[in-house]
């Protein structure tokens, strides 16, 4: 005879107590209190020094990056110094002084300047410390490590759709800032797109470029990130933000993060056919030979989970069939899903499998779970979350990571 046991109620709510305080401590984003204290905390555009501050990774992040921020006013003079990371010591180490090569007025802004400092010569998988100055007043010392030129495995986070849910987007930051701080093979962040709700406005982007403080960890870690226009993007302020290459609107390029991992980063939001998709061509058709794992994002979703699908159903996803794409990201539907491997518009073991949708802090809609390519063993699901993809000789490791830590999905690619 099996006993039953017996829990008082006090003990239930012992449990109950010391669970809520165990994923406080793993999360303490989750706490409201400590997410406020943390949004109170942001450095203010204000003054004479830096703010704002951000890497962006684009074509070569194995020897280049930009270093861009915000000053209330116009200035006089803004750098960046920068030296190899001395370990134990937080200023840089045999430091070179970089000046700023891009300032200007944010459009539609009361008065604040970008500067955006290009830094080259950068050795593959190294450690870098830098401090931005302008007019004599200095930023935190802070670091990023650059991409690796070895086949060394190495990790990225991927996420869409910031938008504009300021408080859930602030904790999806913290988590991020948890993860970089923890894994030391992190090195970047891919955003997909949406940012902000409107892409004119530069009071919803200078929220959302002083909230991106809050993915900088105590040890001053920073994620680069890799940009992604959106359909909330629209305006001169996203290539004012993000020095971005392919002006006048382009906005796609191709990243070679390892000798073995490359990224194309694609604009949904001009024609996908045209010139953008005859780059696409040849950017596949040379980066396959050389790669083991090729991905492409994007932020209009081919394969949606809400809407209807985009133009690059039409214009890209032949193309990725043809050259055997691994993984493509997708944002724009505030969901989460991960379809079955696709290949002529049938679930295929040698298709595509598409990811994401966005859940960076936008609020979150209801997927269409009974769509053929979202069912079993695909996924389709709801949460704020952020992702994380390992890139490993043997396989390709994918999670969509919850507020709470928790794991929504996760799958393994083999390489083709």
């Amino acid at each position: 005879m099996t006993k039953k046991l017996f829990f008082p109620p006090l003990v239930f709510s012992l449990i109950s107590f010391s669970l809520a305080q165990a994923a406080e401590k793993d999360a303490p984003w989750l706490d409201k209190k400590h997410v406020e204290s943390r949004m109170s905390g942001l450095t203010k555009v204000a003054g004479k020094g830096p703010s704002q501050w951000r890497v962006i990774w684009t074509k070569d992040p194995a020897t280049s990056a930009t270093v861009s921020w915000t000053t209330a006013t116009k200035g006089k003079s803004h750098q960046v110094s920068i030296g190899v990371h001395a370990s134990g010591n937080n200023a840089p180490n045999t430091s070179r002084v970089i000046k700023s090569h891009r300032d200007g007025p944010y459009s539609g802004a009361d008065g604040e300047h970008y500067h955006h400092a290009k830094l080259t010569g950068l050795k593959p998988s190294t450690t870098y410390r830098f401090v931005i100055t302008s007019d004599g007043e200095s930023s935190p010392p802070m670091h990023f490590t650059t991409a690796p030129s070895d086949d060394r495995e190495f990790h990225l986070l991927f996420g869409g759709d910031s938008r504009s849910g300021h408080f859930a987007r602030a904790q999806v930051n913290l988590l991020m800032a948890a993860l970089a701080e923890e894994d030391e093979d992190l090195i970047a962040f891919a955003h997909g797109g949406d940012y902000i709700s409107s892409g004119k406005s530069w009071s919803q982007w200078s929220r959302w470029l002083s909230q991106h403080e809050l993915t900088v960890p105590a040890s001053g870690k920073v994620l680069p990130i890799i940009p992604t226009r959106g359909n909330h993007d629209g305006g001169p302020l996203y290539d004012e933000i993000f020095d971005s290459p392919g002006s006048s609107g382009k906005n796609y390029f191709s990243t070679k993060l390892s000798p073995k991992v490359a990224l194309i980063t694609l604009n949904s939001e001009i024609s996908a056919g045209g010139s953008q998709r005859a780059w696409l061509g040849k950017a596949l058709q040379g980066l396959r030979p050389e790669v083991r794992w090729l991905l492409a994002e994007y932020h209009r979703p081919a394969w949606p989970a809400v809407k209807s699908p985009g133009a690059p159903k039409t214009f890209w996803v032949p193309l990725f069939e043809q050259f055997n794409v691994d993984l493509v990201v997708e944002s724009d539907g505030h969901v989460i899903k991960r379809t079955v491997p696709i290949r002529n518009e049938k679930q295929d073991p040698t298709g595509i499998v598409y990811v994401g949708e966005g859940g960076l802090g936008v609020s979150q809609r209801r997927p269409h779970r009974d769509r053929w390519y979202l069912k079993a063993p695909g996924m389709a699901g709801a949460g704020h979350h952020v992702m994380r993809v390992s890139f490993g000789k043997k396989q390709l490791d994918y999670e969509a990571i919850l507020l709470d830590r928790k794991v929504a999905d996760r799958t393994q690619l083999r390489p083709r």
